[in-house]
Formats: C-alpha cells, sequence, structure tokens
C-alpha cells in the first residue's frame, strides 16, 4: 500500500511540473528567440522547453511520436511548411481570441489551425551602379519574364520552400498556365544555375554578377546589421530593394507561423505562448533581431528595413494557399526547367 501511494505521489508532482511548462518543436534558427523563452518564463513562471531542428525532420519524429509526442506547439518558417504539418492532421484549432482578433485572416491557416508570427517579402535586389532605377520602375514580378533580363537574374533552386510558395502564389493570382510562361521565361533569364541561399543571390548582385536577385527581404537586414560579417555589409550596402507589383495586388507575403499540436498536453499553456509572442512588445523585440515584418499594424520595422520604405503594398493572398496550391507550384518548376 505504501509502495502504491509513493507512486501516485510522484505521478502527482510529475503532472504538477508538466503544467507549469510548454514544449516547442521549432526550425526558426534565430539566438534572439531564446531570450524571448526566458522572458516568457519570467513572466508566467512556465518553463519553454525547445526542440530544434530542420522542419522536414521535426515532421517526421512528430509523425513517429503519435498521440505520445510531448510537443505543444510547432514553430517554423514558410506557409507551406505549417500547411503540410496541417494536411497530416497534427494541429488543433487556436482558441485565443487575441489572434483570432489581432492576426489577419490572410495570415492565418485553415479552421485557424495555425497563424502568422511574423511576415517576410520576398522581394527583388539591383544595384544602382549597374542598372538605373528608372528601369525597375513600378516593377512586377511578371516583368522577370522580360527578354531585357536575359541572363541577368539569380534566384536560389526549385526545391526552396520559399520559392516555390512564391510561384504558387502567381498561380493563384494569373493561373497555372500563364504562371508556367512566366516560368520558362526567368529560367531562360537566369545568369547562372540555380545556386547557394538568398545572401548568395544578394550578394552575386553586389558584385555584377548579375543585375537582378529575388530575396526575401529580412536577409538584407541581417546583412546590414554586420552580424554576418564586413564582406556581407559591404555587399548589402551596394544594392537597392525593390517591392514589386505596388500598381496592382502588391508584393508577395510570406510568414513565420506557429500551431498548437492536436496532442498538446499543455494547450493552456500553448495558447499563452501565442498571445505573447503577438504582444505589441515582443514583437517590437523580435522583429528588431530577426527583420522580418510585424503581423501588428502599429509596429515598425527595424531601422535597417525600414531604410527600405514602410509604406508598401502587401499582397493580400490568404497564405494558406501557398500550401494548397504547393504541388501544383513543384510540378510546374519541374516542367519549366528550373532546377
Amino acid at each position: 500500500m505504501k509502495k502504491i501511494q509513493l507512486i501516485l505521489l510522484f505521478a502527482f508532482f510529475v503532472n504538477l511540473v508538466t503544467a507549469d511548462e510548454v514544449n516547442v518543436y521549432t526550425s526558426r534558427h534565430y539566438d534572439s528567440d531564446d531570450a524571448l523563452y526566458e522572458e516568457f518564463t519570467e513572466e508566467t513562471g512556465i518553463k519553454v522547453n525547445i526542440i530544434s531542428g530542420k522542419g522536414s525532420a521535426l515532421l517526421q519524429r512528430l509523425k513517429a511520436e503519435g498521440k505520445n509526442s510531448p510537443a505543444d506547439i510547432f514553430f517554423t518558417v514558410d506557409a507551406g511548411n505549417l500547411w503540410k504539418v496541417q494536411k497530416e492532421g497534427l494541429f488543433q484549432s487556436i482558441q485565443s481570441e487575441k489572434v483570432l482578433t489581432e492576426v489577419p485572416e490572410n495570415l492565418r491557416g485553415p479552421n485557424d489551425e495555425w497563424t502568422a508570427i511574423a511576415k517576410r517579402a520576398r522581394v527583388i535586389f539591383y544595384n544602382p551602379e549597374n542598372i538605373s532605377d528608372e528601369l525597375v520602375e513600378n516593377f512586377n514580378y511578371e516583368d522577370l519574364a522580360d527578354q531585357k533580363w536575359n541572363k541577368k537574374i539569380v534566384i536560389r533552386s526549385s526545391n526552396n520552400m520559399y520559392n516555390q510558395s512564391l510561384v504558387a502564389s502567381l498561380i493563384k493570382n494569373i493561373g497555372e498556365e500563364a504562371t508556367e510562361k512566366w516560368a520558362k521565361k526567368l529560367v531562360g533569364n537566369f545568369a547562372r544555375k540555380p545556386q547557394g541561399n538568398d545572401r548568395s543571390q544578394i550578394i552575386a548582385v553586389a558584385n555584377g554578377e548579375a543585375d537582378l536577385a529575388i530575396a526575401n527581404s529580412y536577409y538584407i537586414g541581417i546583412m546590414l546589421s554586420g552580424s554576418a560579417g564586413q564582406e556581407q555589409l559591404e555587399a548589402a550596402k551596394k544594392v537597392k530593394m525593390i517591392f514589386p507589383n505596388q500598381d496592382n495586388r502588391g508584393a508577395h507575403i510570406n510568414i513565420s507561423g506557429a500551431g498548437i499540436l492536436k496532442n498538446a498536453p499543455n494547450k493552456d499553456n500553448a495558447n499563452s505562448f501565442i498571445e505573447f509572442l503577438i504582444s505589441k512588445r515582443v514583437q517590437k523585440y523580435m522583429i528588431d533581431k530577426s527583420y522580418e515584418y510585424s503581423v501588428l499594424n502599429d509596429v515598425a520595422p527595424s531601422g535597417e528595413i525600414a531604410g527600405f520604405g514602410t509604406d508598401f503594398k502587401e499582397d493580400q493572398t490568404s497564405v494558406r494557399s501557398f500550401g494548397e496550391l504547393n504541388p501544383y507550384a513543384v510540378k510546374l518548376m519541374d516542367r519549366s526547367g528550373w532546377k
């Protein structure tokens, strides 16, 4: 009897401890996020346990763990990655009234199973020493297919989710047939075989290896901050950033986002954690460190990013469509010869 009582007492204390924690699986790799987790613990008393890794590896881990998974939150980049988790039936609807009220609907997943935490634009960079501002005035994504950019464009490979989501947004906005014609012409305009990350594309334009680069907006912030080294800082100083399609639908917007997992053992703590991330004070801290854009309208971007303009038109296409159309985008890119 005494042994049973000890077991029950132990189980009670285990439950007591786990009630004051939240387990986050994340593919975000910002050191600044660690400080946020510590602040959340200080503010709420809820311990944040982090499991980090690549999104695909974390997804496989979640599937393997099944109902026994300790994960409460999946935190990642790109709506397409969040869609993959939702497609596996691994999310539950977010119940937080704060999230549903303050995060725009086009930045949330179907059934509110995930939400944006920050935004990023996929934009175009050029070196004004090599091409004039007038040449890229009123520039659209569709203009990347123009013959005048033959052998002058750099972009990373087609297996990159950021590019897949950009293509999915084009399918959504101009249709699959028009997007495929665009993609084939874009491939013909590549200055080199797709290679490297987004910063590699910006550096190529800064060094005169190409005239235009497609990359996410926050990378220029990282480079300008000096945290990536002097070479990248100098390259970033040479380029300008274009927000495409300002005369029509606006610049392509993607997200960093999070969802609460279906079998989350600490659901209430998970909701509190997401509410913490979208609070005004935390949003300002986060975007000043990650160089993304806030999901709140009254939070200004970091100084490094603000220098390129803060009042630009955003494409209001629902980010959920990037996941829905991802299979079509991938096949289209294959057919176009985009390696």
